[in-house]
């Protein structure tokens, strides 16, 4: 099969690359996701294509999504942060654009480029987690994506974290983005910087000198640059993440844990405190083999690598 074309369909942009099968991207265009209708999304995501077809001869396309896709990878059943429920998107896009259109979750599809062209090539049990603003999932087991009965597995971040805890954007309460996500370390950050206002110069110097001034990329620059404040929330967070995934770990016992999404750019500074909560609540953990925990290698592009790779599929 020659090119495909992959698409990752984020809450404030939409990227599209086309991408050969060694996993290259061969070029790239973006522009902002609308936000107001559904309609508007379709269209966006077809000019995208469209955009990327005047140069390159596509046999086929898979976008990405950020939510509940159905077990026939053409319907997007929910998704909290954009204007679609029970949208058929594959189908509009195709009526569009005339190819072949599949849909998948956008965790999945980074987690299947990270397993074919990234840091967990080789592999065959591996759990992807993207923390950017909230917390999305990709489980490969035996080679395979693991989507469940009706499309839906590996929605992680909804898992209950704490029992009647913050309220989630699905409607539940507790679930785990609300305590390891982008949003998370941002409210986490905010809030101690409001108790700690002496120790957070650094943090609220960055905005506009006030907690709700702050901004995630704020965070990641005041930690780097050694405020301790912002170094607190990085090790909370970190915490938040590793109790999880040792609760996964229980469940799925992976070879490799791989951490993406834009909070990663933090580095150690947030996979240190994540492997070691992750050690410390993992069940007999001196009794069996630890997984690796390793950052993303793809970066920004493993949904969109790993969509166009997923395309390939009959």
């Amino acid at each position: 099969m020659g090119v495909t074309i992959g698409v990752d369909l984020g809450g404030t942009k939409i990227a599209a690359g086309v991408v050969d099968e060694s996993g290259t991207v061969l070029s790239q265009a973006r522009r902002p996701t609308p936000s107001a209708r559904a309609e508007d999304v379709v269209q966006a995501i077809t000019d995208l294509v469209q955009e990327l077809r005047q140069v390159h001869d596509v046999e086929s396309v898979c976008v990405a999504v950020p939510g509940f896709v159905d077990s026939t990878r053409r319907m997007l059943r929910f998704t909290p942060n954009l204007p679609m429920r029970d949208e058929p998107l594959a189908s509009k896009i195709e009526a569009n654009l005339g190819i072949r259109v599949l849909i998948e979750n956008d965790a999945n599809a980074a987690a299947w480029g990270e397993v074919r062209f990234g840091a967990a090539q080789g592999l065959s049990n591996v759990v992807m987690l993207t923390v950017g603003t909230g917390l999305g999932g990709g489980i490969v087991v035996d080679g395979a994506i693991v989507r469940g009965a009706y499309g839906f597995a590996a929605e992680v971040g909804h898992m209950t974290l704490v029992p009647e805890g913050e309220a989630c954007g699905c409607g539940q309460f507790g679930c785990w983005e609300q305590y390891a996500s982008g949003n998370a370390l941002l409210r986490i950050a905010r809030t101690s910087a409001q108790k700690h206002r002496a120790d957070a110069g650094l943090l609220l110097g960055l905005g506009d000198g006030s907690p709700e001034g702050i901004q995630g990329p704020h965070v990641t620059h005041a930690a780097q640059a050694g405020c301790p404040v912002a170094i607190s929330a990085f090790n909370k967070l970190g915490r938040n993440i590793g109790r999880g995934m040792a609760s996964m770990s229980a469940l799925i016992d992976p070879e490799m844990y791989v951490i993406g999404g834009g909070v990663c750019e933090a580095g150690d500074l947030l996979l240190d405190p994540v492997r070691q909560s992750f050690e410390k609540h993992l069940t007999a953990r001196s009794h069996r083999p630890l997984p690796q925990i390793v950052a993303a290698t793809l970066g920004n592009d493993a949904g969109l690598v790993g969509a166009a790779d997923l395309a390939r599929e009959v």
